[in-house]
């Protein structure tokens, strides 16, 4: 085989992020990752995904960590490998829109702490949610991935995408990420869409996927065979199920093809060892459940992303109303036709979720309407790519204004008010940031870490301060 021929697939590792995210509520601690970071920087990865995404919430409300010490530590550990995290536009980690000065100061202390490639998406796919983050990037010479949320739908054709990627590459974006949430992703889609993407823009494409419907490494095959250059996996221990297809079972596909990675099973196997125990552990005390390692094939059929359907179950199991779990299931693609057919990821799939089950629940559509669907239909979450049911909007907004700008132009610079609001519990810049996105949690956060320091027995503090035990 000649030199020429060959294009090796790169690999983003998600071990230290979304596998554990997606299978073990993002407990996986700093001191559980730091053992295994030397052989997995020995492994040749194009990078570790590592951070963003709900690591940062969970470290700090669940862990009792600082989200910007793991990310130093693990910074300190990977010589070799680039250091990747999962961006919500100008949501940044959190749950709502943030002014833009919060949104370029986060980007400048996520690369100055150690993050080289920024993986940034939005959950409309509204370009304009991702700008300021793009150019934050760009700015400190961090690499900005935009993702393109994949969906499936009558506005989503071929020719949708590669307008986007277009206008992605031009936005100066330094690779574009087809980050497929829900595993819709089918294979011989992955061959269409890739190609049509790869002759639509020159820089790099990434394939993210779960496989959450049973068909993710298929799609990979596809998408390899068509040009993609990079695809998302996770080790074995953390793999399949809600998660990513396994490292291991990919690199041997690829071996003594154009597309070997040259990676040693060896090593690999060192690694899976090491986090074994961990997937054992987590399924003896119930934290990770069997359920989430099958194959949900309800996913391809409703295109519900795995978490959604586990959401919708307990909403239902609350509202004692379990008998009504596949009129949701069939009210969900209306309302999300209704709210403009976004793609469903957080939070737009919590959004139509929760309003398919007020729907059903109560008897008529839109009785009852939840704040964020008044929000989406007020434009308020950004542009959809199909425009709302004008009767379903009038019901639920009346005649209130509709934003059809920018949402963020209408937010006023937060930086100074966030810095002032803080500043007794302030031990470094970064503080200022973890207050911004949580402000409850990252205070009780700060008392537990006084606490510590102060060598006062924490839970003791813990009660005097009313944060939560430790």
């Amino acid at each position: 085989m000649s030199e020429a021929v060959k294009k090796p697939i790169k690999i983003t590792e998600t071990i230290l992020r979304d596998a554990h995210q997606s299978l073990i509520a993002t407990r996986m601690t700093t001191e559980l990752m730091l053992p295994i970071v030397d052989k997995l920087d020995k492994v040749g990865y194009h990078s570790v995904e590592c951070w963003g995404g709900a690591t940062f919430d969970a470290s700090l409300r669940f862990l009792h960590e600082d989200p910007w010490e793991r990310l130093r530590k693990l910074r300190d550990g990977f010589k070799n490998t680039k250091l990747q995290m999962l961006f919500r536009g100008q949501n940044i980690l959190g749950y709502r829109p943030y002014a833009d000065d919060v949104v370029e100061y986060f980007v400048q202390k996520s690369i100055a702490n150690g993050i080289d490639i920024i993986r940034i998406f939005d959950c409309l796919n509204d370009l304009r949610n991702l700008q300021t983050a793009v150019k934050a990037a760009n700015k400190e010479k961090g690499h900005a991935q935009v993702a393109l949320s994949y969906t499936l739908g009558d506005a989503y054709t071929l020719e949708y995408w590669t307008n986007i990627a277009k206008e992605i590459e031009e936005m100066g974006a330094d690779s574009i990420c087809i980050k497929d949430m829900a595993g819709l992703l089918l294979p011989y889609k992955a061959t269409e869409l890739v190609t049509a993407l790869k002759e639509a823009v020159k820089i790099p494409i990434q394939l993210h996927t779960h496989y959450t419907s049973g068909v993710a490494s298929m799609t990979y095959l596809k998408a390899v065979e068509a040009g993609v250059d990079v695809i998302d996996t996770a080790m074995s221990p953390f793999a399949l199920g809600t998660s990513q297809p396994a490292t291991e079972v990919m690199v041997e596909t690829f071996r003594g093809t154009p597309y070997d990675t040259g990676f040693d099973q060896k090593l690999l196997a060192e690694i899976a060892d090491y986090f074994r125990p961990m997937r054992d552990e987590a399924i003896e005390s119930g934290l990770l459940n069997p359920k989430n390692l099958g194959v949900n094939i309800k996913t391809l059929l409703y295109q519900v992303p795995g978490g959604m359907l586990s959401n919708l179950t307990s909403q239902l199991k609350e509202q004692h109303a379990e008998d009504k779990f596949y009129e949701v299931l069939e009210e969900v693609p209306r309302v999300r036709k209704d709210l403009g057919e976004p793609p469903l990821v957080t939070p737009s799939s919590q959004i139509v979720g929760t309003q398919a089950v007020f729907n059903v629940i109560m008897g008529e559509r839109y009785k009852m309407v939840t704040k964020e669907t008044k929000d989406v239909l007020s434009g308020k979450y950004g542009k959809t790519v199909k425009p709302f049911n004008p009767e379903v909007q009038k019901k639920c907004i009346g005649d209130a204004e509709v934003i059809t700008c920018r949402p963020a132009d209408l937010l006023e610079p937060e930086m100074d008010k966030l810095e002032s609001e803080m500043a007794q519990w302030k031990e470094q810049d970064e503080d200022v940031l973890s207050y911004a996105l949580f402000p409850q949690v990252a205070t009780d956060f700060f008392k537990y870490r006084q606490a510590q320091q102060t060598k006062v027995d924490p839970k003791a503090a813990d009660t005097a301060n009313g944060a939560y035990p430790v």
